[in-house]
């Protein structure tokens, strides 16, 4: 077992929910006075950190809080059209009979987590950290090392977007990417995870071996 550690980021690692927000894009473009998103221009949005999508949308910084509630809230309301990416239940048993200890920290809610990831799954995290700021999960990821009482040496954070990556670096942890999120592979790439997993098997084979 390489990591005692190891953090899940929620959306797009855990939980398929990148065609679910695309589709509901527009709703939130409206309701908060921003830009569409162009459907043809997903790949290329894929390819950039969070920072860099609210300023080419133009979202103010004081909106985020408020867009990032009513995201929840709808997801919320839609939460039956959500599920685990296939084979994230089985991986999730498999670290935990290997004696891996599990956490969520996500911008999502606890509550959403709870609901799509089930109780079997829910019941083996150590903490679930939600409702985060877009940019605040560094201080999430100490919270948990904090509550857990394992060494940053030995723990793992594992997200989807180039934030995640961030966040971990930040906490003084390692970083973990995953290639089927939001964030394009490529742009993944270039900014160094510790690890980069292609498949939810490759991450198990790594993580447990």
């Amino acid at each position: 077992m390489k990591f005692k550690l190891v953090i899940f980021d929620f959306d797009g690692t855990l939980a398929d929910t990148l065609a679910w927000f695309i589709g509901i894009s527009d709703r939130l473009a409206d309701e908060f006075g921003l830009d569409r998103i162009d459907k043809d221009q997903v790949a290329t949005l894929r390819r950039h950190d969070a920072a860099t999508l609210l300023r080419l949308h133009h979202v103010p910084l004081w909106k985020v809080p408020f867009i990032a509630a009513r995201f929840r809230s709808l997801m919320a309301k839609q939460i039956e059209t959500i599920a685990p990416f296939p084979g994230v239940p089985d991986l999730l048993v498999r670290l935990a009979q290997a004696g891996s200890t599990l956490a969520v920290v996500t911008s999502n809610s606890s509550s959403n987590v709870r609901r799509v990831l089930g109780k079997k799954s829910i019941g083996l995290m150590a903490a679930c950290e939600g409702g985060v700021s877009v940019f605040g999960k560094r201080s999430k990821l100490r919270k948990v090392l904090r509550h857990t009482g394992i060494h940053p040496a030995q723990a793992i954070f594992i997200g989807d977007e180039i934030r995640d990556i961030e966040a971990a670096r930040h906490a003084g942890i390692a970083s973990g990417a995953v290639a089927w999120g939001f964030t394009d592979m490529d742009a993944l790439r270039a900014h160094s995870p510790d690890m980069l997993f292609t498949t939810v098997d490759e991450m198990l084979q790594a993580l447990v071996g």
